[in-house]
């Protein structure tokens, strides 16, 4: 399984993990004809290679111009999914804003789509934002661990006043993670990079057994003396054991609603992924007074108790809800593209230890590949499964 290691000895930032990606390997052309896709103006986005306390590394300059109109969190999804950038990328481009959102409204208290991102810079986050997950999806990260997260330490100026070293919605997105503070003076982990870190880090602690293949130093904008202001990443696979399977203690939240429109669902369901909820899924159940309803269930990881209880709380007539651990072993997965008669195809491959047990390819693919060919769904499936089956990764 291809894994991403944060290591933030010196906090993160947006810029920060766009130069460790292009250290790491990320072509820049690519990164930026992927980024043209979003279809926004008014930025520049240019890299070059820095001196950091004696270690070379990549510095991400993106520069934008002066916005006077702000973004809500409803633009910035709307844009992000108008935009021709692959799934895969919208989703988890969503889900890191949709986290920021949900920071910012609490530390305001006001509702989500009142929020505006003025403290973050919207342009400046939406680029580093969107261009994360850009660089993810080219170099294939499938889990992504982070060790924990430096905050650095004083006061940082903000429109609303001084605040202390991390400021409120940095320290609304720690929460359930760890991070430290030392005596290196200054705000070494922004919203934007604590956002991005916490959304995919599905673990916090040491680095895992690895075959390290890449390494990448992203530069921060200040200069220490000697101490070197970079956000390094490392890149491999990891071991054997690691890949058998993975057993994890996730969150179930579900609630019984038998007042409600059927069509509010639907928008439950995709605000509960758009948060990165595991699943999410509907239960007909018969209630009280002999009422049909609905049980609604979302599965999250323990730390996204309290964004998915408020989500819930503001999105359905819910009075109250009830959340419970549970315990998952999930099989270790890998995409694999495999090449056929109707174009490059996706296969999403879990093994039980050494053995394929399921290769599934992608649906969205093989219903393109479907159509522009004008045959069936199942054909191309049949394709992508049988050119799977003469790969070296069966």
């Amino acid at each position: 399984m291809k894994t991403l290691y944060f290591d933030c000895f010196a906090g993160a930032s947006g810029d920060m993990i766009l130069g460790a990606m292009v250290a790491a390997g990320v072509d820049q052309e690519t990164f930026k004809q992927q980024l043209s896709l979003l279809h926004v103006s008014g930025y520049t986005v240019d890299f070059e290679i820095v001196d950091r306390s004696g270690i070379s590394a990549t510095y991400a300059k993106v520069q934008t111009k002066h916005e006077h109109a702000h973004r809500h969190l409803r633009d910035i999804l709307k844009l992000i999914n108008d935009s021709r950038l692959s799934d895969s990328v919208k989703d988890r481009a969503a889900s890191i804003f949709s986290r920021l959102g949900e920071a910012e409204a609490r530390v305001h208290n006001i509702p989500i789509e009142k929020v505006h991102f003025h403290e973050v810079g919207a342009l400046d986050a939406i680029i580093d934002v969107v261009g994360a997950a850009i660089c993810f999806e080219f170099l294939g990260i499938e889990r992504f661990v982070s060790s924990p997260l430096h905050v650095g330490s004083g006061t940082v100026d903000m429109e609303h006043g001084r605040f202390p070293v991390p400021p409120p919605a940095v320290a609304e997105l720690l929460k359930g993670v760890p991070f430290y503070s030392t005596d290196i003076a200054g705000e070494l982990l922004t919203p934007t990079g604590a956002a991005i870190i916490t959304t995919v880090a599905s673990e916090f602690g040491p680095v895992p057994q690895l075959k390290l293949e890449q390494t990448g130093y992203g530069a921060g904008t200040r200069t220490y003396e000697k101490f070197p202001n970079v956000l390094r990443v490392l890149i491999g696979n990891e071991s054997d054991e690691r890949e058998r399977a993975l057993d994890e203690k996730l969150l179930v939240l579900e609630t019984n609603v038998d007042d409600m429109s059927p069509k509010v669902f639907g928008y439950v369901m995709e605000r509960a992924f758009g948060l990165g909820a595991l699943d999410c899924y509907f239960t007909p159940v018969q209630m009280k007074k002999n009422r049909p309803g609905i049980l609604l269930t979302v599965l999250c990881r323990r730390g996204d108790r309290e964004k998915f209880m408020q989500m819930l709380f503001e999105e359905t007539t819910t009075l109250g809800i009830r959340s419970y651990e549970v315990d998952r072993r999930a099989l270790a997965r890998q995409t694999v593209r495999v090449e056929t008669q109707y174009g490059p195809i996706d296969v999403k491959v879990a093994r039980l230890g050494d053995k394929v047990v399921n290769a599934m390819p992608e649906y969205e693919q093989c219903r393109l590949a479907a159509a522009a060919a004008s045959v069936p769904l199942r054909v191309v499936e049949e394709a992508a499964r049988a050119a799977f089956a003469k790969s070296d990764d069966l």
